[in-house]
């Protein structure tokens, strides 16, 4: 469709018109806009729940015991 003239453009919106209404065409965008705000807020809201579910469900992180000694590391300062 991209080689479509500006008149075969003109001429799919006057049907377009016709077939919806000026009416109808106006609260396209409204409409539009409420779809992906809701899809937004829906995506968000799972996110949500998804971190909540994964922190309840992971054991807290453990710290490494400090007493360890990196036993290669211990060898080359003794030379």
């Amino acid at each position: 469709m991209g080689s479509m003239s500006i008149w075969h453009w003109v001429i799919v919106l006057v049907v377009v018109m016709l077939i919806f209404g000026t009416k109808k065409i106006s609260n396209i965008g409204g409409d539009l806009g409420k779809a992906v705000k809701g899809f937004k807020d829906g995506v968000k809201g799972e996110e949500e729940k998804a971190n909540a579910a994964q922190s309840t469900t992971q054991p807290p992180q453990q710290v490494a015991d400090k007493s360890t000694i990196d036993v290669e590391a211990r060898d080359k300062t003794r030379h």
